[in-house]
């Protein structure tokens, strides 16, 4: 008999079905055994009953030992139904057959684990509702923002995670000892690589994997993370780019919204909160300004915003402006990287931005220097060598547009659409300076 997903039952009522997956829970009453089975597509519950041969095949189940199983797909009574997914079926099982046993579980799949133990058992707490939860949501949010792009007449590419030389002129990196006479490093950026691409599809757009060697271990940082970036060409200046990523983000949010509503509900947050008008913008100088006023504290002069600035300033646009957003403009160009232009009326500002939402910096982007002799000139005063940075110079040299970009975090995106207090938690496999699947240290 062919196999029937989970998610199909409530279509089969009366039907005899063949199903397979794991079991989630395991309840005995009397000579009634209660299953909650799950596959790819959900969860129902199924009921084996004394007298027949499955039964005794059912005697060893414990959860996530995984089976197959045959029977027939009964309504349940009006009084019985739920409002959940099969919630008005039941499966009574006739057939069963144990493909998979399972060891006992070290802990409760249902209790509430510190951060550690949910990283060291992964592959096992991934299975959870909550690791489900997450991820589903992650995998709508690249579907939506490649569609989002796609949409736009942005062409993908994939973009190289081992670089010659660092894109942002000075984080820190891994070093690759490969190459002949030549040290490469993981890809910090896939920045320059997406400017490049300007100069041949106008609009290009990557989700890459870069790598940070930060010797940082907070509830935001990570060595490894998945980075959703655009850039475009034939822009007036950074706002083009606000104003496409705005379109981005909200159609991402309402793909995120319409597909998982249940998610919101099991982790009693609200869907994103987005403004009828468009997304709050602040010069850095207002943000510090306001939040000297409404919260206290020193922030103006400062060249960036502190993770307590960043809340504090999603408070006040969230209270003020029905936003979850907020834009950050006119960051001092000596704080940005090297090919981020300058306000030709302020050369000390940069035609730069930052999109934070709910306390967070997401994203970051700015418009791009276009001219070769600038852009040669720019990289001198910032104290390094044109030459090691000849092959993304072609693209100077031989005709690029005025052009822009930014870049949003997967995992970060993810955590404040959940409101998930550390950005591990939205990483399937976590890489910091303390774990790389295990923990690298006790301390």
């Amino acid at each position: 008999m062919e196999r029937t997903t989970i998610g199909q039952l409530s279509d089969k009522k009366g039907e005899k079905v063949h199903i397979a997956g794991w079991v989630d829970v395991r309840r005995d009453h009397g000579k009634l055994m209660f299953l909650v089975l799950r596959d790819r597509s959900g969860v129902a519950q199924a009921v084996v009953k004394s007298g027949v041969e499955a039964f005794e095949t059912a005697q060893p189940l414990r959860e996530q030992w995984v089976v197959s199983a045959q029977g027939t797909v009964n309504e349940r009574p009006d009084n019985m139904k739920k409002d959940e997914q099969n919630g008005d079926i039941e499966l009574v099982i006739e057939e069963l057959t144990v493909l998979a046993p399972a060891a006992e579980l070290p802990f409760d799949l249902d209790a509430e684990l510190n951060l550690d133990t949910l990283l060291d058992y992964r592959p096992l707490t991934l299975r959870t509702q909550r690791g489900r939860d997450i991820f589903s949501v992650a995998a709508t949010i690249v579907q939506a923002y490649r569609w989002a792009l796609i949409t736009r007449e942005f062409t993908e590419f994939q973009a190289p995670a081992l670089t010659g030389g660092d894109a942002e002129g000075g984080a820190e990196v891994f070093k690759v000892e490969y190459f002949h006479d030549r040290t490469a490093f993981l890809a910090t950026s896939p920045q320059l690589y997406k400017e490049i691409m300007t100069g041949v599809y106008e609009r290009a757009f990557t989700i890459a994997k870069i790598f940070r060697a930060e010797k940082s271990a907070t509830t935001r940082h990570l060595s490894e993370v998945t980075q959703m970036d655009f850039e475009m060409g034939f822009i007036e200046d950074h706002l083009d780019v606000m104003e496409m990523l705005e379109a981005v983000i909200r159609d991402v949010c309402a793909a995120v919204v319409e597909k998982h509503p249940d998610v919101f509900a099991r982790f009693d947050t609200e869907a994103p909160l987005l403004p009828n008008e468009a997304f709050p913008v602040l010069t850095l100088l207002e943000a510090q300004e306001i939040i000297e006023k409404e919260f206290g504290g020193k922030a103006v002069g400062e060249p960036d915003l502190e993770p307590e600035h960043e809340r504090q300033i999603c408070e006040w646009a969230k209270k003020e402006k029905g936003s979850d957003f907020v834009f950050i403009t006119e960051f001092p160009t000596a704080k940005r990287a090297f090919y981020t232009y300058p306000d030709p009326n302020n050369p000390e500002r940069s035609y730069s931005f930052d999109l934070l939402f709910r306390g967070l910096e997401i994203n970051s982007g700015s418009q791009r220097f276009h001219d070769y002799d600038q852009m040669v000139e720019t990289i001198k005063e910032r104290g390094m060598d044109p030459e090691k940075f000849s092959f993304y110079l072609q693209m100077h040299k031989y005709g690029v547009p005025p052009h822009g970009g930014c870049s949003t975090g997967l995992e970060r995106f993810t955590a404040r659409v959940l409101n998930i207090a550390n950005v591990k938690e939205a990483v399937p496999f976590p890489r910091d300076m303390n774990r790389i699947d295990s923990r690298l240290s006790e301390e």
